[in-house]
């Protein structure tokens, strides 16, 4: 299912977005206690906001924004919030998200359309092993969504390869909605206990949370790891909660496609100005369709690339290539400029590592320096330098490695009431 706005020319997609920002705008004037405000402040004529470059004379969002001031960006009465949510809190305090009866229905909606593209179909049963509580929208979202395709959906959870398996043979789905690097765990498990993953059910996986793509999408080291070991198909995901929309690849693996009916995207330099289509930058968000608590330029801190040329699969629209990594998490390490995803793809390429946590800290010097603390399932006492041979080989520098036990490394990732594990900490 392809919504006829996703196959119409730039032209038509850029003049249809054009109208439903001069709504939003209006809208927002009127019931936004933070955007009426800065309109005022800033002495912004929304009537001269026509064409979508006009965007430029409006200051962006921040998460600061969001987490000093986020009750006002609330833009209903308090009995039309039917679902609370707040975001993971990746990069600080977790931010509390309202929807109304209409945002639950565009949520539907999106993750609809947005599973669709990714060959979702009524046939399909899902298995949904990502968190559908603890004010988490991504599952609600996976959930209506589904609902709407008439798809059929088992709710199990994250974790616990022995109940995934379970459920595996008693229901027989064909399509899994999980993070890819459990994946790896449940392959993981059926080599120690006799299963063969590739007699199963499943088809295909949607991959959220971690990318399983390099920048000319061909499978980073943990997409190709799992492709070597069970022949599923896999599909990237990009969301967000602030955003409230997904952008799924299709079976062509060329980006995420955008939805325009959901969203408008800009991509930023670190002054605020439009990056060309070769360069990387932030993806700044402006929601549409969204009823409790809009939100116009939101900087997401995200860094990507993105292709306007059509793709195969029919649809016209913008796709957004696999994330570099946030801005805020650029790192400046011994001349070399890294994100986080390079340290991932190194780490995941070697065998007996079984999970790790990387900490990002100022140095006695004042510059930014690396610990990795590594859990590894084997006894070779030259794991440190293997490890350290890796990264040198790849990024020229090799950073600190400390070898403790995975159970330890858990530890780590689970902290406080975070929903996923965190294997990233920025102490700069």
């Amino acid at each position: 299912m392809i919504p006829e706005i996703e196959t119409k020319s730039r032209e038509e997609i850029k003049a249809f977005q054009e109208a439903k920002l001069r709504e939003l705008l209006i809208y927002l004037s009127e019931k936004s206690p933070f955007y009426s405000e800065r309109f005022i402040e800033n002495r912004i004529d929304i009537s001269s906001v026509k064409k979508l470059e006009d965007l430029l004379k409006i200051p962006v969002t921040t998460k600061d924004d969001l987490q000093k001031r986020s009750k006002d960006f609330i833009c209903v009465d308090s009995r039309k919030i039917i679902d609370y949510n707040t975001t993971s809190g990746t990069l600080g305090d977790p931010v509390t998200f309202v929807l109304s009866d209409n945002d639950l229905n565009r949520l539907a909606y999106n993750e609809f359309i947005s599973l669709s593209c990714s060959n979702g179909t009524p046939e399909d049963i899902f298995q949904l092993m990502v968190t559908i509580d603890r004010r988490f929208m991504a599952g609600i979202a996976y959930y209506l969504g589904l609902r709407r395709m008439g798809a059929g959906m088992v709710r199990v959870g994250p974790g616990n390869a022995q109940l995934q398996f379970d459920t595996i043979n008693r229901i027989n789905p064909t399509a899994l909605i999980t993070v890819p690097s459990f994946l790896i765990r449940l392959i993981d498990y059926a080599e120690k206990n006799g299963i063969d993953v590739n007699a199963t059910s499943v088809k295909k996986a949607v991959c959220i949370g971690e990318p399983i793509r390099n920048n000319d999408f061909s499978l980073n080291t943990l997409g190709k790891r799992i492709k070597s070991k069970w022949d599923i198909e896999l599909y990237s995901t990009y969301a967000s909660t602030e955003m409230g929309t997904a952008f799924n690849e299709c079976e062509f693996g060329c980006g995420g496609h955008h939805h325009p009916e959901m969203i408008i995207v800009e991509f930023l330099d670190e002054n605020n100005e439009p990056v060309a289509e070769n360069e990387p930058g932030e993806v700044v968000i402006t929601t549409l369709g969204v009823e409790a608590m809009p939100l116009l330029r939101f900087k997401t801190g995200d860094i990507c690339y993105h292709y306007i040329e059509p793709c195969q699969c029919g649809r016209t629209t913008m796709r957004l290539g696999p994330v570099l990594g946030r801005k805020q998490q650029m790192i400046k390490y011994k001349g070399t400029t890294l994100y986080p995803t390079i340290i991932y793809d190194i780490l995941n390429e070697i065998d007996f590592i079984e999970n790790y946590f990387i900490e990002v800290y100022t140095g006695n010097l004042g510059t930014d320096e690396i610990l990795i603390k590594v859990g590894c399932n084997t006894q070779n006492k030259n794991a440190e330098k293997i490890i350290k041979d890796h990264f040198r080989a790849k990024m020229r520098v090799a950073p600190e490695i400390q070898l403790i036990s995975p159970k330890k490394i858990k530890e780590l990732q689970m902290v406080d009431i975070k929903r996923k594990p965190r294997i990233f900490a920025d102490n700069r």
